[in-house]
């Protein structure tokens, strides 16, 4: 009576780990099929005017680093975000205190954006006026142009004569020009010569080229107010450097004590420019319109 002992029906444990290894990874497989179908699923609900969404808000970004790009703008910008992600790790924390003190910050955070950054949304005003598409087409001066400044200002300098030309860009200078003497001419090397010949009564000012012509000479600009400007300076100079604060226009100086030539732009000086960098940085905010990072600055 006494046979072999019977096996239990129940799986042995190897079995039982193989089953439960071999139905982790199909799990995981069905999850990650499911994923795809997910993901599949999601790009299927984005329509055209979701990436036309899309686009739209990346060309506004993409213009308003443009337009504060190399300005005082950037500093204060960054200091917005810090306050901000402040604001953001103080909540995180619990630290209500700071968060408070934030929060209260932040409430007139919208005033204080109009106050700090109030030139650079005239200037989008005043971009945005001129080209409705805003980047997408935007005024480009003539290489004439540059070509005619660069050979004044160099021939100017060699000789020590003081001069001073502003070049529209974007906004308009119509409050300016209408304080010289018209002249309405296209940008010529010997007309420039002529203009600022200590002789002539139209080398006291500046000359304003609007749309690559001489719209006026004998010009008077406002003068800048910054205090940590070097004392080297003289009145073309703070001119130059004042018509910039103002508008987005660019200001070719010649030094009629040493012969040097600068840039004023964006309310930056760049300095001791020969004929080679001065074309490349009238290129570069005339027509590439790229940033830069000037290695002299004031």
């Amino acid at each position: 009576m006494g046979g072999s002992p019977r096996r239990g029906h129940g799986a042995s444990p190897r079995r039982r780990r193989h089953s439960t290894v071999s139905g982790r990874l199909g799990s995981h497989r069905s999850s990650q099929r499911g994923s795809r179908v997910n993901v599949t699923d999601w790009i299927q609900f984005i329509s055209w005017r979701d990436v036309l969404d899309v686009a739209l808000v990346s060309v506004v970004i993409y213009n308003l680093l443009l337009l504060i790009r190399g300005t005082r703008a950037v500093q204060m910008l960054l200091g917005l975000l810090f306050i901000g992600a402040a604001y953001y790790l103080a909540g995180a924390a619990d630290l209500l205190t700071l968060q408070q003190l934030l929060g209260s910050f932040l409430f007139v955070l919208p005033f204080a954006i109009i106050v700090l950054f109030q030139q650079e949304i005239r200037r989008a005003l005043a971009s945005f006026g001129r080209n409705p598409l805003w980047g997408l087409g935007t005024h480009q001066k003539t290489e004439a142009t540059i070509h005619e400044t660069v050979l004044a200002a160099t021939a100017m300098a060699e000789r020590r004569t003081g001069a001073l030309i502003v070049i529209q860009r974007l906004e308009g200078l119509r409050n300016y020009i209408e304080n010289g003497i018209a002249i309405d001419a296209l940008v010529s090397y010997d007309l420039l010569i002529n203009i600022f010949n200590p002789e002539t009564p139209l080398h006291d000012g500046a000359v304003i080229i609007q749309e690559d012509r001489i719209a006026a000479a004998a010009c008077f600009l406002p003068l800048t107010l910054n205090p940590e400007l070097s004392k080297e300076f003289g009145t073309r100079h703070r001119a130059a450097l004042g018509i910039s604060e103002e508008v987005d226009a660019l200001a070719v100086v010649v030094s009629e004590e040493t012969g040097t030539i600068s840039v004023a732009i964006d309310g930056r000086m760049i300095r001791d420019l020969d004929s080679k960098s001065l074309r490349n940085t009238l290129y570069q905010y005339l027509i590439t319109d790229l940033s830069a990072q000037p290695e002299k600055q004031v």
